[in-house]
């Protein structure tokens, strides 16, 4: 019931690894970056909770309760994954990320919910853990992508302003995985109906209608339990220093630990230096692949630890993520000489990841009506996407101009501090959820 995940991590890995490439191929300044993504955390703020309560008030004995928005996110997401290396201007490569992360949160959010509703309360850390081992494959594989097909051939280098047809490969590639990932979870996987469905028609009837889904959404919004809040914060932390990453890693690294900043049009060896930035690029997004790798490895591990014996989710997530912290702050230390450590700066980011994608889910679970769950795990997406719609809006920039000298390369050491703040904040999350 998992496997569709796969996918969806195809594509948030070949967004998360290539977006900022793609936005300085087409003339982006690393200042703009942030502003570019803004996208996609705008779309998550409105989608998540939207989709999460048509999700809770949908049956059908044919497609089941999470199926049918699993369907329509993969079919939207495989469309905006194939074009989106055709984009030829800023404001097209925007546009078809704000689809494509639409589209992936269509997809996404129901997949928590799906675990949540087939597994009972003792199988929830480990049915979660398995979920982030699919993902975490998926991230190692999308990562290398770029990196594979130019070993296989495929030119990695265009004209100023083009993209390369590594990218055009890759996304064509991670399009037709999306696609076929989810198909599997929609064949294989058969849902439970409510367990009593007149009532559940009865109260869809009572409460139908655009007014009374925002009204629900709002309610369930003020009646958020105090661990959704606690953990909240945890995951404001958290994703702040990934938007970070996902932002900045390219320009960031291929400037500071290669050498290799994006060249300006018209500068002397302007060829010579793009198809360096271009190999820089492609390491960069290999080496972000570890953190896909690592996160795997770790899920494995907590895999068959969880499928026998409890865990305490709190000291394991708040670890995890001070590792992450750590990993991001290392790289500060990398120089062309030492560049092949960037991989093992990633595993420790992994670390954080494979946690983050399974720890909070499991613990909120464990506070949330059954019949609701689907909404507050669109509500608690909303602590995803708050943080980034903050960081594109200028937050990265202040915080970088302002206490960390504006070197592009403070921005890991931004990602670093919040993650580690993230992991101590994690030991103030109430005992009951450990």
């Amino acid at each position: 019931m998992s496997f569709g995940f796969l996918g969806i991590q195809f594509g948030f890995a070949l967004q998360g690894g290539n977006m900022s490439r793609i936005f300085q191929t087409l003339g982006a300044s690393p200042e703009e970056l942030p502003g570019l993504w803004i996208a996609a955390p705008l779309t998550g703020l409105v989608v998540q909770p939207i989709v999460g309560y048509l999700s809770d008030r949908t049956w059908s004995f044919k497609w089941g309760r999470r199926r049918p928005f699993f369907l329509l996110g993969a079919i939207l997401s495989s469309i905006a994954l194939f074009f989106m290396p055709y984009s030829s201007e800023l404001w097209m490569a925007a546009g078809f990320l704000w689809i494509l992360d639409a589209s992936i949160n269509i997809s996404m959010e129901p997949f928590r919910a799906l675990v949540a509703d087939k597994l009972p309360e003792d199988q929830r850390s480990y049915g979660f853990v398995v979920q982030t081992l699919i993902i975490g494959i998926g991230t190692w594989i999308a990562s290398n992508l770029p990196w594979l097909v130019t070993r296989l051939g495929v030119r990695n280098d265009a004209p100023a302003g083009e993209i390369p047809d590594s990218v055009f490969y890759s996304f064509a590639i991670g399009a037709a995985v999306f696609m076929a990932s989810i198909a599997v979870t929609i064949w294989t996987t058969e849902e439970d109906p409510p367990e009593d469905l007149e009532a559940f028609e009865a109260e869809k009837k009572e409460s139908s209608g655009l007014l009374s889904g925002v009204q629900e959404i709002l309610m369930s919004v003020r009646r958020m339990p105090s661990v959704m809040v606690q953990l909240g914060v945890v995951q404001f932390f958290s994703w702040f220093a990934f938007f970070t990453m996902w932002s900045f890693a390219t320009p960031a690294l291929t400037a500071s630990v290669y050498d290799a900043a994006n060249p300006v049009d018209g500068v002397l060896g302007y060829e010579a230096l793009n198809a360096a930035y271009n190999e820089a690029a492609n390491s960069v997004s290999s080496a972000m692949g570890f953190y896909g790798l690592s996160s795997m490895v770790f899920a494995l591990l907590l895999a068959f630890y969880t499928s026998k014996w409890q865990i305490n989710r709190r000291w394991v997530h708040g670890v995890s993520l001070a590792l992450g912290g750590l990993g991001f702050l290392l790289m500060l230390t990398l120089t062309p000489v030492n560049a092949h450590l960037l991989k093992w700066c990633f595993a420790f980011i992994g670390l954080a990841w494979g946690s983050i994608l399974s720890m909070p889910y499991a613990m909120l679970s464990s506070s949330v009506p059954p019949k609701k769950m689907g909404v507050y795990m669109g509500i608690f997406n909303m602590f995803i996407v708050l943080p980034q719609i903050i960081a594109a809006l200028g937050g990265i920039n202040w915080l970088n101009d302002n206490f960390f000298g504006g070197d592009v390369i403070q921005t890991m050491a931004i990602a670093g501090w919040s993650l580690v703040l993230a992991g101590i904040l994690t030991f103030f999350v109430n005992n009951r959820v450990s």
